[in-house]
């Protein structure tokens, strides 16, 4: 029997399903349109905020934490900066470096975790056990012994936060694509004589296309936070600069006296945060049958 011969007697299933369309069928959830809803409203504010006031966030518009009135909405902050202002201008950092951030670490770890899984033995070991070094160390405790040898950058920032989402991203995308490198359609593919680098491009990424994006979802989210946390503690971006995890900082003595400088940046992260939960959770609802597809073995 010829290779022809048993590829048709067997076709090879087909488990592939269009990241875009499973987008759409998200948005047709209430959960999925709720989270696509706040997410999309803290991303517009951060990158529509700075032309959406004419005060510069740098200049002193009244006294210290002065209570919001006529001149300045949401009143001042710790220095005497107009709040409002401060707050347009500093959403647009943190959704930059989380976005670069989570598309760094998931590319990284998708291709890392599609290598491990094809090529297998001491190749795919040796890639699996460097991760578990990565993975014994909390995004923070790397990022403050980095910053404490090299010193603090936003690029620093960004390759660190990246490659705390590599190790866990490799291993989801290991445990799937060893499952699809058994599958007919690859064995047939290498039947006929296409390379490993083929193999992996053409047949195991397109069928993980939806994981991949759900992996995205979920390391966005974890960026937001994890740079907004740098910021806070001083290693993002730096004074005078807006920055809502800096407002947190900067402000937090006065609290009582003058919330408005630190709720309105927390309000914005919690309300990007859980609308992205809300989406993913959705997204990976409607991934699943995809997951069980490939599992079955496309029956």
């Amino acid at each position: 029997m010829t290779v022809l011969q048993a590829h048709e007697d067997h076709p090879a299933p087909v488990v592939r399903k269009k990241p875009a369309g499973i987008f759409l069928s998200t948005l047709r959830t209430p959960k999925g349109r709720i989270g696509a809803i706040l997410l999309g409203s803290v991303v517009l504010l951060a990158i529509l905020g700075p032309w959406l006031t004419s005060v510069d966030p740098e200049d002193l518009v009244g006294i210290p934490f002065d209570p919001p009135g006529p001149d300045a909405l949401f009143g001042t902050d710790y220095l005497g900066h107009d709040t409002l202002s401060r707050f347009l201008h500093g959403g647009r950092a943190i959704m930059v470096l989380a976005a670069i951030s989570a598309l760094l670490g998931v590319g990284l770890g998708t291709a890392l975790g599609l290598v491990a899984a094809y090529m297998k033995g001491t190749v795919g070991s040796i890639i699996m056990r460097a991760l578990d070094v990565l993975l014994c160390f909390p995004a923070l405790v790397l990022t403050l012994l980095v910053a404490s040898m090299i010193g603090t950058s936003l690029p620093l920032v960004c390759i660190v936060v990246a490659l705390s989402h590599v190790p866990r991203t490799a291993r989801v995308i290991y445990a799937s694509a060893l499952q699809l490198s058994e599958r007919e359609f690859v064995v047939y593919a290498e039947m006929i004589g296409a390379s490993r680098f083929g193999v992996m491009l053409r047949e195991l990424l397109p069928n993980l296309a939806g994981l991949v994006a759900l992996e995205l979802g979920l390391r966005a989210t974890w960026s937001i936070g994890i740079v907004a946390s740098l910021s806070f503690i001083g290693l993002g971006v730096q004074p005078p600069a807006a920055d809502w995890g800096l407002m947190i900082n900067e402000n937090q003595p006065g609290l009582l006296l003058q919330p408005w400088p630190v709720l309105l940046p927390v309000a914005a992260i919690c309300i990007a945060t859980i609308g992205a939960n809300l989406f993913t959770d959705a997204f990976s609802q409607k991934t699943a049958g995809v997951s069980r597809t490939i599992t079955s073995g496309g029956e």
